[in-house]
């Protein structure tokens, strides 16, 4: 399905981003990974504007071209409490800025039918206490989609992911942390990863600056003290 395409995964080493880019693999794409794990990758540290300048110019050094574009890199979780203003700023860094700069870099070098897919989170919508730094990045990623998307129209269509909870060791959990979520289970990695090669072929040509809530229903799920069994419990 994706023989001779070129696909550049940001936090490609581990979890959802280790899968989106074993997906490509295995239908043919060629794949770049940048993540600041060591390994048998291009790493560097994404916050740094060099690093995302060096590893533009090795994917089309080494492809003469880019395709795919899949924005993933884990941006830093810290709540109001104890994060730093350096602190903040770098997730920023590596969750709005980093998305934005490398679709400036890449944007001359798109083939035909390029799309770029940001990965964002449910907390971009909802959150839960101590996670400002986190949630703050998905929300200005989620909002840098949009924006791309009109700026790059009839040249890449541009879309992002909003994943809920991803068990990235693919646990089968049982009992309350499945029940609570209305489809009856805990995402996976492939959850996402399969929406991600969906939204980069022919077959979503229509889709663009739209944002998919993938959370198994969570965030669409009314909770009331004492409604349908559920209880809060105040300390």
């Amino acid at each position: 399905m994706f023989e001779g395409k070129v696909a550049a995964v940001t936090g490609g080493a581990n979890g959802i981003g280790k899968c989106i880019a074993g997906e490509f693999r295995k239908y043919g794409a060629q794949v770049a990974v940048i993540d600041k794990a060591p390994g048998e990758h291009f790493v560097g540290d994404m916050a740094d504007k060099s690093v995302l300048e060096h590893f533009a110019e090795y994917v089309i050094e080494r492809y003469g071209h880019i395709d795919y574009l899949i924005n993933n890199a884990l941006p830093l979780t810290r709540g109001i409490d104890e994060c730093s203003y350096e602190e903040f700023q770098y997730a920023l860094s590596v969750g709005v800025t980093t998305p934005f700069y490398l679709a400036k870099l890449f944007a001359p070098y798109f083939g035909e039918g390029g799309s770029i897919i940001n990965i964002s989170s449910s907390r971009d919508r909802m959150s839960q206490p101590q996670t400002e730094s986190y949630t703050a990045a998905k929300g200005g990623i989620s909002a840098l989609t949009h924006a791309l998307a009109v700026s790059l129209a009839g040249k890449v269509r541009v879309n992002s992911i909003s994943p809920g909870w991803i068990d990235t060791s693919y646990k089968n959990y049982e009992g309350p942390d499945a029940v609570q979520q209305p489809v009856h289970r805990v995402g996976n990695p492939l959850d996402i990863a399969n929406m991600v090669l969906f939204l980069c072929s022919d077959k979503a040509g229509f889709i663009t600056g739209e944002n998919i809530c993938i959370d198994g229903g969570m965030t669409r799920q009314m909770i009331y003290h004492g409604d349908c069994g559920w209880k809060l419990e105040i300390e």
